[in-house]
């Protein structure tokens, strides 16, 4: 199966159904699909052939969801670039992916038009929005949108669609340990197998309203339209979560069943007064990006008791690995579950031994959803993708700390990089989170590591408070000296209005440890 069938089979399924709600527009199914096959037609008309990269730069939008469709219709592989990605950078994507096309929107042009002498392989930036007389001039043309999505579809003139489901599909960028991006490569099969372990485990259907929040750039947020469009499903898009009574009252008016979040959402949701909203809809809420803190969790339970509340994890490089079911969430508040659905995990040592229940190791993931590697970084590839049980096969070593209990159940510990060691001792900065997310008041903590000439590392903890919350350093140290070892306690503490975001909506820890 191809990702593109996905939408293609739901158009024939479900063709006068609302696919997509955004900016006021109320899609159909039938309508998504004969816009992204016009938009194909057009791209290809300009050259775009099986395996060229295509970018869509935009904000949350039903012309983005229509370019990822029509770039997978065309054969090509779809790049989805943050749409606050500055001129550097999206220069450095375009040029390490050899794009062939942009699809942005007028908004961005400023932007693009930075970048347009730096990258030689673009052919056309494809403007939603208008071009106007005084944006004509330039390196490659710029075309408007609104038309390319009227192109006549001529199937005759048209070779019959070759991609097969090994091929690549996507492109995902992502943090690289130099600083600069790098292109996690996902195939149909990849996309595919994903989408059907999570929709398998979250029992998705036909009858959902997905209500997404988060990025199309973010792998999380581009998979609620893929699996919203899986199943004939409803996904709503929103650009952010900027103003949470308005994205709570569309839950409410068009009576969603599915809820994204991130532990930044669930802070903001948890000092919010829900009250006057009908959220009986409300099916289930699912966490991933970053570790849902305990109290959070329990919080949310009290919050929404009536709703299934997913604790997951997972990497750009093979989506998801595991979710905890429902039941579990009183019984292991603390884990993030077992293997999705077709899927395999263990634990090793450094030697890549495996570990048994209770020690600590990498986690290293197995199955069909694991990438193809990162684009043309084979020495990167070589570091994560290892031979695995089979002989030619590669497994993904993702780099996070785990343990695993007697029953399978996995426990987030950090990230390989994130161990901070201090005094001789190597601290988890989720163990302290932790203890600093059940201190009443505080909405979000983060611990990193900073140098210090006697301890090696110090421990520094920063923290937001709910709005009318009195709380001092010497309160906040207090708390900390009472639960946890002595070589844990941090050695600063700043209480700060909020805390700094990665695009994805994590806490940006490199951040606060350069500062």
């Amino acid at each position: 199966m191809l990702v593109e069938e996905f939408l293609e089979q739901s158009a024939r399924r479900f063709p006068g159904k609302t696919a997509l709600v955004c900016d006021g527009r109320r899609l159909s199914y039938r309508a998504v699909d004969d816009l992204s096959t016009s938009l194909s037609r057009a791209l290809a008309a300009r050259g775009v052939k099986r395996a060229d990269r295509v970018a869509v730069y935009m904000e949350n939008s039903a012309e983005a969801v229509i370019s990822v469709f029509a770039a997978l219709k065309a054969d090509a592989v779809f790049m989805v670039v943050n749409p606050t990605t500055k001129a550097g950078k999206l220069a450095y994507i375009l040029n390490d992916a050899e794009a062939t096309i942009l699809l942005t929107h007028s908004s961005k042009l400023s932007v693009v038009r930075e970048t347009l002498t730096q990258v030689p392989s673009l052919r056309a930036v494809y403007v939603a929005g208008g071009v106007s007389a005084q944006d004509t001039p330039a390196p490659v043309p710029l075309l408007p949108l609104e038309e390319a999505l009227q192109f006549p579809v001529l199937d005759a003139q048209f070779p019959a669609r070759r991609c097969i489901d090994v091929d690549l599909a996507a492109l995902i960028y992502t943090s690289g340990s130099t600083g600069k991006p790098k292109g996690v490569m996902l195939t149909h099969l990849n996309i595919v197998s994903a989408a059907t372990s999570i929709t398998t485990y979250l029992e998705n259907t036909s009858d959902d309203i997905i209500l997404n929040v988060l990025p199309l750039s973010f792998d999380y947020g581009l998979y609620q339209v893929l699996m919203a469009f899986k199943m004939g499903a409803t996904v709503i898009l929103e650009r952010s979560f900027t103003y949470p009574y308005k994205v709570i009252d569309l839950i409410s008016k068009e009576r969603v069943t599915g809820l994204p979040i991130v532990p930044t959402i669930s802070a903001i949701l948890l000092q919010m007064d829900l009250g006057k909203f009908d959220l009986s809809s409300l099916r289930y809420i699912t966490n991933t990006a970053a570790a849902l803190p305990t109290d959070h969790i329990l919080k949310l339970r009290r919050l929404f008791p009536h709703v299934r509340i997913f604790s997951m994890y997972g990497l750009t490089e093979c989506k998801r690995v595991s979710y905890l079911p429902p039941d579990q969430l009183d019984r292991r508040p603390t884990s993030v579950g077992k293997a999705m659905p077709n899927v395999e995990v263990y634990i090793v040592d450094e030697q890549g031994r495996r570990l048994g229940p209770g020690e600590v190791g990498e986690l290293v993931v197995r199955g069909s959803n694991v990438m193809k590697g990162y684009w043309k970084l084979p020495e990167e590839s070589e570091r994560v993708l290892k031979p695995g049980p089979l002989p030619g096969e590669r497994v993904l070593y993702s780099g996070d700390l785990f343990r695993m209990d007697e029953e399978g159940f996995l426990y987030f510990v950090g990230r390989r990089d994130d161990i901070i060691k201090t005094r001789g001792e190597r601290v988890s900065p989720k163990e302290v989170e932790d203890v600093l997310y059940r201190l009443d008041g505080v909405v979000e903590a983060a611990v990193v590591g900073v140098p210090d000439e006697v301890l090696g590392k110090a421990i520094k903890a920063v923290i937001s408070l709910r709005k009318g919350v009195q709380l001092t350093v010497q309160d906040v140290l207090a708390h900390c000296k009472a639960n946890l070892e002595d070589f844990m306690v941090p050695k600063y503490v700043e209480i700060r209005d909020s805390l700094p975001k990665t695009s994805s909506g994590k806490i940006s820890k490199l951040e606060l440890a350069q500062l």
